[in-house]
């Protein structure tokens, strides 16, 4: 009896540089022309939206928020040496700490402070004991995303919120 192997040609790998399509730290801002000004539509009281998809936000979601912005600008200002590194072993687990410290000693020197502009906080179940937050924040003259996931943790002597996941773009 013979077996024959099958063996397929190899395909080689392609690698293909990406293109640098930001402009460099120092130079000036492209001046684009200013967006039009766009008036929102007149609406009548009885066209406002009512029910279920405006109801009042849950209290879980309300504290999800307030943590996840305090925790969002802490990350950011640990990363910026504005605050000391100890302060985010109460925000995360201790390898993402470390994680956040290495990242912020690879960045190398930045030109302005990072400020937190927005964020929006999603519940990922329906108890609300885990939300997606996904944010941005500017450095200069340059807008980045941030993302993380909070939970809830309870344990016996400690309940809070915790970062679990984080993305800085």
């Amino acid at each position: 009896m013979t077996v024959a192997s099958s063996t397929a040609p190899a395909v080689p790998a392609i690698v293909i540089p990406v293109i640098d399509y930001e402009p460099a730290i120092g130079a000036a801002a492209p001046a684009w022309p200013a967006p039009p000004v766009r008036r929102p539509p007149v609406r009548h009281l009885e066209a406002v939206p009512t029910g279920p998809s405006r109801r009042a936000p849950s209290p879980q979601l309300g504290s999800a928020a307030a943590f996840a912005d305090a925790a969002l600008r802490t990350v950011l200002e640990v990363i910026d040496r504005r605050r000391p590194p100890t302060q985010l072993r109460a925000l995360m687990s201790s390898g993402l700490a470390d994680s956040v410290l290495a990242f912020g000693r690879t960045a190398g020197a930045r030109r302005g402070a990072a400020v937190l502009r927005r964020a929006r906080v999603q519940p990922c179940d329906r108890d609300e004991r885990a939300f997606e937050v996904a944010a941005t924040y500017s450095r200069h003259h340059r807008t980045h995303a941030i993302a993380c996931r909070i939970e809830w943790r309870a344990a016996a002597s400690d309940r809070r919120w915790q970062i679990v996941a984080l993305h800085i773009g």
